[in-house]
């Protein structure tokens, strides 16, 4: 029981922890690395720093989408989420937040997002930001997640898509640069997640989730991340062919990072037909740092 003094504190903590966890529904470290790629998209297409304004817009905008389709991931997940150790703490399973409350918020996000793009970017941006909400809340979560293996190959296509959705903000089109740098995430995002799903395979099959790393062997998970780390490393070196202004400053640091991260794809792989300690972290570590650097390589090479 609380005094009449204590309940203002207490009133504030809990406004704090529903915040935290409205917060927490729209998965905030994926949103940053979204964001990573974004940035990069719209210097290439400016050549150079674009407008504060459209900047900072097409940012937030991207961020309520992220945050809108991993709110609604939540959403429909809540089932499978409290049969696996790594998402069981999170709000739905926890009863932190009502099911219906979590729907409403993504939604509410969703319209901000499509709202912001509309009124400060253009509108070929604000349509692949509604097409990427809808790929990543509906066809991966609702109808592939389950459904097949390939579903990670799926779920890369709304990950990608923020490098679209900069390089049409400042453009109002499309063009080859931001298609090839479309590629590199997509091909990235393979060897990212499947080193996480193979650190989780336990969590994944426990909830009958059939992701690559559940029903295929460890070394065929390891085979396949090395082919598309190779993957990434040459849609990377393209890059700077088809986009003009782009030199060695970028390509120099593309060919060294992705020789890294193929190195790094190629150890893991030993590492599973050895049958040692597999460390998939390691990758996914290594992963995160590539396409950070990749994309500051990028930003310098515009800014030079």
């Amino acid at each position: 029981m609380t005094t009449l003094s204590e309940r203002p504190a207490v009133q504030a903590r809990r406004l704090s922890a529903t915040v935290r966890a409205y917060v927490a529904l729209t998965k905030p470290r994926l949103v940053e690395l979204l964001l990573v790629t974004t940035v990069p998209a719209m210097m290439l297409a400016a050549g150079g720093w674009p407008s504060w304004r459209l900047l900072l817009a097409t940012l937030l905008g991207g961020s309520l989408a992220a945050g809108a389709s991993n709110t609604i991931n939540c959403w429909y997940d809540r089932d499978i989420d409290r049969l696996m150790h790594r998402t069981r703490n999170r709000p739905l399973p926890t009863g932190v937040l009502g099911a219906g409350s979590a729907l409403a918020f993504g939604l509410v996000l969703a319209c901000a997002s499509l709202a912001v793009l509309w009124s400060e970017t253009t509108p070929l941006a604000t349509a692949l930001a509604a097409a990427a909400i809808v790929a990543y809340s509906v066809l991966y979560t609702m109808v592939l997640k389950r459904r097949t293996r390939h579903n990670t190959v799926f779920g890369g296509l709304p990950g990608a898509t923020p490098v679209l959705i900069g390089w049409a903000a400042v453009t109002g089109s499309l063009a080859w640069p931001a298609v090839v740098f479309f590629g590199i995430v997509f091909c990235w995002q393979m060897p990212h997640f499947w080193a996480l799903a193979m650190r989780f395979r336990d969590d994944y099959a426990r909830a009958a989730v059939p992701m690559l790393s559940v029903v295929a062997d460890p070394v065929e998970v390891g085979r396949q991340s090395l082919a598309w780390a190779y993957g990434t490393l040459a849609v990377s070196v393209v890059l700077a062919p088809v986009t003009a202004g782009l030199g060695w400053v970028y390509t120099v640091p593309a060919v060294a990072l992705g020789a890294w991260f193929v190195r790094e794809a190629h150890q893991w792989l030993a590492r599973l037909r050895g049958g040692r300690d597999e460390r998939p972290m390691r990758l996914f570590h290594v992963s995160i740092t590539y396409m950070t650097l990749l994309s500051i390589a990028i930003i310098v090479d515009v800014l030079v």
